[in-house]
């Protein structure tokens, strides 16, 4: 990860650059302050993260006022912690805080009305009190105790998406090395996809694979066979695995913090001219995507390349959002840009240079129950998009050939 030898990932760099992106969006809106519970945007703001099972408990948050340096609430002694760890937050900017934990406390206990007021006095030192403060996400009587603390209440989660969408050398230098993980991991299951294993088994293979190799956070993996390949269920079961059987996964995981979603398909054995041509479907819409990708390019553009819902078997672009589908990566699955026709063809991104993400394709089979997936996450460069998800996926894989 660091030698003395070589220049790799920066990680003082990587804190300057995150803080400065979300100071630059701020200041550009019209936000006096941003209060982020999301635990990417807490992340990104003050470099600091306790464990993936905060993801859900909206127990931590972060403060940044305009001209300020960012304040962290964390959940007990977890400030204590920093105090002695994360030497970029001053001792006094690291405090310990607790809202309810979703409710379990109930506000009626006030613990939400006293960080309001603290929050209420943060802002009139910085000046700032009497501008709207922005907010990604947070549980409602936290946003009732804002208002009786006379703040008034917009969103900030564009202004963090804002910030979060042109990723410096440090962030994709990570986004590559976690791609580097799942590279890894596709050989694992092209070793061990054969009859009689079950959808399960390889995802607890993979797991174990991925924390052996340093990631901090196995999210997601969907392992689909055989009839369940059509329609796309976006999960795994106990199917064993047969002979002639194709098969595709996603792996959606992080290497610290900065996240994966990388599918592959394989046939198990041999492969028919049905799967085969799926792919090869599949594979054309993926390539014309990567090739249209660079600087200037709206998604739009993009969004145009892939087959219309109906096209492929299903009712509307609502029903088949996220199989032709494209999205941002960083600290979060899914950031900016987003492209599909659900969305881009009457909302349009602009491309740019510095953007990594994933793009991703489905084919269904005509025997009515294979289907192609494949996806390759790309960083747009300055005259187009280098690829950094390496396992092979020209052409249909066929594991362990007969």
């Amino acid at each position: 990860m660091a030698v003395d030898f070589e220049v790799r990932v920066d990680f003082d760099r990587l804190r300057r650059y995150r803080l400065e992106r979300a100071r630059a969006a701020l200041d550009a809106s019209e936000l006096g302050a941003l209060l982020c519970f999301d635990v990417n945007n807490v992340r990104y703001l003050t470099s600091t993260q306790i464990g993936e099972w905060v993801r859900d408990k909206v127990c931590r948050y972060a403060l940044l006022a305009r001209g300020q340096e960012p304040v962290l609430w964390d959940f007990g002694s977890a400030a204590k912690h920093h105090r002695l760890y994360a030497p970029w937050l001053a001792p006094e900017r690291s405090r310990a805080g607790m809202l309810g934990l979703r409710g379990s406390v109930a506000p009626e206990a006030g613990l939400m009305d006293r960080a309001a007021a603290e929050i209420r006095a943060l802002l009139e030192e910085a000046g700032v009190a009497d501008q709207p403060i922005g907010l990604d996400i947070a549980e409602l009587p936290m946003v009732f105790a804002l208002q009786r603390a006379g703040l008034e209440v917009r969103d900030g989660q564009q202004v963090m998406l804002d910030a979060r969408q042109v990723k410096s050398r440090d962030e994709i230098a990570l986004l590559s090395t976690s791609a580097a993980l799942v590279d890894g991991a596709y050989q694992l299951i092209s070793e061990i996809l054969k009859p009689g294993v079950r959808e399960n088994e390889i995802v607890a293979q993979v797991n174990e694979f991925l924390y052996a190799q340093g990631s901090d956070d196995v999210e997601a993996i969907n392992a689909v066979s055989g009839e369940r390949c059509s329609p796309h269920p976006h999960n795994f079961s106990d199917r064993m695995i047969r002979p002639g059987d194709q098969a595709f996964f996603d792996i959606i995981q992080s290497y610290n913090g900065y996240r994966t979603c990388y599918y592959r398909t394989f046939c198990v054995g041999r492969a028919t001219t049905a799967q085969r041509d799926a792919y090869r479907r599949a594979r054309e819409w993926i390539d014309a995507a990567i090739e249209t990708v660079k600087p200037g390019v709206t998604t739009d553009q993009i969004a145009r390349l892939w087959p219309k819902a109906e096209e492929f078997g299903f009712a509307d672009e609502m029903e088949a959002f996220g199989l032709q589908f494209g999205h941002g990566l960083g600290l979060a699955l899914h950031e900016r840009p987003i492209v599909s026709r659900l969305n881009s063809l009457e909302h349009p991104v602009e491309i740019k240079e510095g953007m990594v993400f994933a793009l991703e394709t489905y084919c269904p089979a005509s025997d009515g129950v294979s289907a192609a997936r494949i996806e390759e996450e790309v960083v747009v460069t300055a005259s187009g998009c280098e690829v950094i998800t390496r396992f092979p996926a020209e052409e249909l894989f066929v594991a362990n050939a007969y």
